[in-house]
């Protein structure tokens, strides 16, 4: 073993230490760096994370992610402490719409068109708008809703995406996953010449152009099944480089290969074991959200998981 491994090693091994003496349980999303998703708890999307953390006896939620993530947990654990071991580790999307916008723009839309939030965004946001979605449920929930119409905020791809599937009229607001919307249709086109029969699996945060030329749409969670599901041995995958490290642990004898090696979050990248061991030492990185804006934003929270699944 190289002192570079055996460095990250004992690290990994004091980390589980502080896990456990704090009690705590330590979350990683699915594009947390390798070493990161080796060692903790559980491992999966920001909203599974935040619920199944919820349901734990744990005193401490360790959330190995962005902050819009850690305030979902503070959302739904608000008698938890809850620590983010980057303090910088932020989402531009989420970043991409403030709840004074969206103040303004529903005041232009009027009471009648509901506005459906992407969890991926801030508390402030989620508070202001009437349900929330995910990448995996949001068709449901949008179909779910009374009227012809609603507004989609904050990832424009996603309600596209939607707009495909459901019959009312979709509106949007401008943001985007720079990461997701940086690929370029050409490059998957030239994966796929690479790598004829391999099959495309895309993120509904890329652009319309990427989804037309993908087998499969669906989320990070729903790459894993379809992974283990399909018979294909090899896999393009359009999604953040993270998600590797766990498809090609359940499935050691299928090929996955990264549709672009462009495809990092430089912000789920920013943690590492030394950020969260830090954090567990000093019991640093505490994140609250304000009572009066968790209720309202839990409420939109609630009522996406009332929504029956497809």
């Amino acid at each position: 073993m190289s002192l570079i491994a055996e460095k990250t090693t004992d690290l990994q091994q004091e980390i589980r230490r502080l896990v456990k003496e704090r009690n705590a349980v330590m979350l990683a999303h699915n594009y947390q760096r390798d070493e990161i998703q080796q060692i903790a708890d559980i491992a999966g999307d920001s909203l599974a994370l935040s619920m199944e953390a919820a349901r734990t006896d744990a005193e401490v939620i360790l959330f190995c992610g962005v902050h819009f993530m850690a305030e979902s947990a503070a959302i739904l654990s608000p008698q938890k402490t809850v620590l983010l071991p980057h303090m910088e580790a932020g989402c531009p999307m989420a970043d991409m719409i403030t709840p004074e916008k969206l103040r303004e723009k529903k005041a232009e839309l009027g009471p009648d068109i509901p506005v459906v939030t992407y969890v991926n965004s801030s508390a402030e946001v989620k508070a202001e708008s009437d349900i929330c979605c995910t990448s995996a449920n949001a068709v449901a929930v949008v179909n779910s809703l009374p009227g012809d119409s609603v507004f989609m905020t904050p990832d424009m791809n996603l309600a596209k995406y939607v707009a495909r599937h459901t019959k009312k009229k979709v509106d949007w607001w401008k943001g985007f996953c720079p990461t997701h919307h940086q690929l370029k249709a050409q490059t998957v086109i030239e994966m796929k010449e690479t790598h004829p029969g391999a099959k495309v699996v895309a993120h509904p945060e890329c652009a319309p152009d990427i989804l037309d030329l993908a087998d499969h749409i669906c989320s990070t969670s729903g790459m894993y099944a379809y992974a283990k599901k399909e018979n294909a041995k090899k896999f393009i995958i359009a999604t953040e480089a993270g998600i590797l490290y766990r498809l090609r642990k359940e499935n050691p004898d299928k090929e996955f290969i990264l549709v672009s090696e462009d495809m990092l979050c430089p912000n789920m990248k920013v943690t590492t074991l030394e950020d969260i061991h830090e954090a567990l030492v000093e019991m640093k990185h505490v994140i609250t959200v304000p009572e009066d804006i968790r209720l309202r934003a839990k409420m939109t929270l609630d009522r996406m998981l009332a929504v029956p699944r497809d």
